[in-house]
């Protein structure tokens, strides 16, 4: 099987020194696992942004460190970002044995048209973004697919049991918990209560037009007694 190649070299550089990398395009991480002690590598940054742009999630790597010989295959297993641009600062590489199964977190992707949202105006509801599957770490889907037609009322609901997983991966997730349904729109509300205040501020008018007259009576009847 032809996989996606990653290459590498060892890294001398730790703690603060690794910054230095980062400023030349350098991306340091570590590679460890199924019996390869933890080695410290740095690698092209631009390479891997655009590898992992292309490869998504529990994609297994061919990962070739220069003076190391033959490739390993290797999951990505952690990586740190920027908080502001996003871009990696740092990943963990996993290696990993082709014959044993891995239990792991596949993302949900929904397909398909639904008349609750085309039709009724509803908007899609995503009660699971992922569930959790386990397969050898070449059959690991980067994610499963949702067919999502079957959405075609408010009261319509899509579980587990309705996604599309592929042949050699078990399910591990509850068939029966629910993953996507369609909500309807929001209806506003009339200003029934604003209109009711306005009438009622309209309708105190005339009685503080009727207390001034008699306040005008009582004044001048105050006057003709003096």
């Amino acid at each position: 099987m032809s996989r996606p190649q990653l290459s590498a070299r060892t890294r001398e550089l730790r703690g603060k020194e690794v910054s230095k990398l980062r400023r030349e395009g350098i991306l340091p991480g570590v590679v460890y696992g199924a019996g390869h002690d933890s080695q410290a590598i740095q690698l092209d940054a631009r390479e891997f942004e655009v590898l992992h742009r292309h490869t998504g999630r529990n994609v297994v790597l061919d990962l070739v460190v220069e003076g190391d010989g033959a490739a390993q295959p290797v999951l990505l297993q952690d990586i740190q970002v920027h908080p502001v641009t996003r871009r990696p600062l740092h990943i963990d590489l996993l290696v990993v044995n082709l014959q044993e199964e891995r239990t792991a977190e596949v993302s949900i992707v929904m397909l398909g048209q639904s008349d609750a949202i085309d039709k009724q105006g509803g908007v899609l509801l995503h009660m699971r973004d992922s569930v959790t599957v386990r397969a050898k770490p070449d059959d690991l889907p980067s994610g499963i697919e949702l067919d999502i037609t079957p959405l075609d009322s408010f009261e319509a609901v899509l579980h587990v049991s309705d996604l599309q997983i592929p042949d050699g991966v078990t399910l591990l997730t509850e068939p029966t918990e629910p993953v996507a349904r369609v909500q309807p729109p929001r209806v506003e509300e009339e200003p029934i209560a604003a209109e009711a205040v306005e009438g009622e501020v309209e309708g105190e008018a005339p009685a503080a037009e009727g207390e001034d007259a008699a306040a005008g009576e009582e004044s001048s009847a105050g006057e003709s007694e003096s």
